[in-house]
């Protein structure tokens, strides 16, 4: 099989979508690899690093799109790349497609297949490709809170971990799975008095004997989350319904129950966002401030960290990659039922309940495709 991999070119993103051991691992296995070049310097990955494992360095991301018959990517492809879709591509990246209707649109209207890593589902509900890069960002999320608590930049003026004599900063989390958990293990080890919020009285039962001391669990309601939040420092949003929507949690007339100058990061805010206000921002332009409350919505996160970001990724995105490659996407996912929960689209159809919710538009069922 042909594969493609291009250069990331959503704003600072920096990660890439295979590394020379995958490349090595693919041609190894009897397939050609098309890498536009500088595609993997970002991240620490020179051309001739592909070269050495028999990869062929492309001069441009027309080409490595034009070539291939399976993509990889890390971010959903923007405005500027719907040209390169085309029918008889099959995708492999995160899209994320219920926050955003035009982008649906533009991949159902190619007839391409699109294959997400965020709803690729391990029988016991796992998310295996969306974990690693969830782990990321909530150990990101509270270093980027940390930081805009900062009085420079507009933030209350609060060291997260306190010093003796002064009480630490409050950090309330939304949501007890992945993201949530790195998030409070991070916030707890700087001495914060941390919160976790979560429906899931078993998963809070869990979470009970793996936390330290220092996070208190709550269950997750209205009333519970207003009087969180009223007296916390930091928000970290961390609520997922794989492939939906995120349930807006936190809305606008909540902001003013919180202190001026506390700060939110909403993980979610490639699922839409879990807070009301929050809209997707960039590293160039990460924060802006409603109601003064600072606001940190930057989609793609880990991307500031690529080295780490790209190996984790790829770490776990390689086995179906290779799957994909060697079996094809309709034997791969007819073999494979997490690969299958994955299949967001093709042909021009949806074939993801949460998408299709998300828009009320029809739902075919995957395995009318793969039959």
């Amino acid at each position: 099989m042909r594969i493609g991999v291009p250069k990331e070119i959503k704003t600072n993103e920096n990660r890439v979508a295979l590394v020379p051991a995958g490349a090595e691992a693919l041609t190894a296995s009897g397939h050609q690899v098309f890498i536009e070049k500088g595609a993997g310097i970002g991240s620490g990955f020179e051309d001739d690093t592909y070269r050495a494992v028999g990869a062929e360095i492309v001069p441009d991301a027309a080409t490595a799109w034009g070539n291939a018959e399976l993509l990889l990517k890390v971010k959903e492809p923007i405005e500027k790349e719907w040209g390169f879709l085309r029918r008889d591509l099959t995708l492999f990246t995160y899209f994320h497609f219920a926050a955003d209707e035009t982008l649906t649109k533009a991949h159902l209207a190619s007839g391409a297949t699109c294959i997400a890593y965020e709803t690729v589902e391990l029988p016991n509900r796992d998310l295996p490709l969306l974990i690693p890069m969830s782990e990321v960002a909530g150990r990101m999320a509270v270093q980027e809170g940390a930081k805009y608590l900062e009085k420079l930049y507009g933030g209350r003026g609060v060291l997260l971990g306190g010093v003796p004599g002064v009480a630490p900063a409050k950090v309330v989390i939304l949501g007890g799975g992945i993201v949530g958990v790195n998030a409070a293990k991070m916030a707890a080890g700087l001495g914060a008095k941390v919160v976790v919020l979560d429906l899931s009285l078993e998963r809070l039962r869990y979470l009970s004997d793996v936390m330290p001391a220092n996070v208190q669990l709550v269950h997750s309601n209205r009333h519970n989350i207003l009087e969180q939040i009223s007296t916390c420092d930091l928000v970290i949003g961390g609520v997922l319904i794989p492939g939906a929507k995120a349930p807006k949690l936190v809305r606008r007339a909540d902001l003013s129950r919180m202190r001026p100058g506390a700060v939110i990061v909403d993980v979610a805010v490639d699922q839409g966002g879990c807070v009301e206000t929050i809209h997707p921002t960039t590293h160039e332009n990460p924060t802006y401030t409603v109601d003064g409350i600072i606001h940190y919505g930057v989609a793609n996160m880990p991307g500031a960290v690529p080295r780490t970001s790209t190996l984790a990724l790829t770490n776990a995105t390689l086995p179906y990659t290779l799957l994909l490659a060697n079996k094809g996407w309709k034997k791969a996912l007819r073999e494979n039922g997490a690969l299958l929960k994955g299949l967001n689209m093709t042909d021009g159809k949806l074939t993801y309940q949460g998408v299709s919710d998300a828009f009320g538009m029809d739902f075919t069922d995957p395995a009318t495709f793969v039959a």
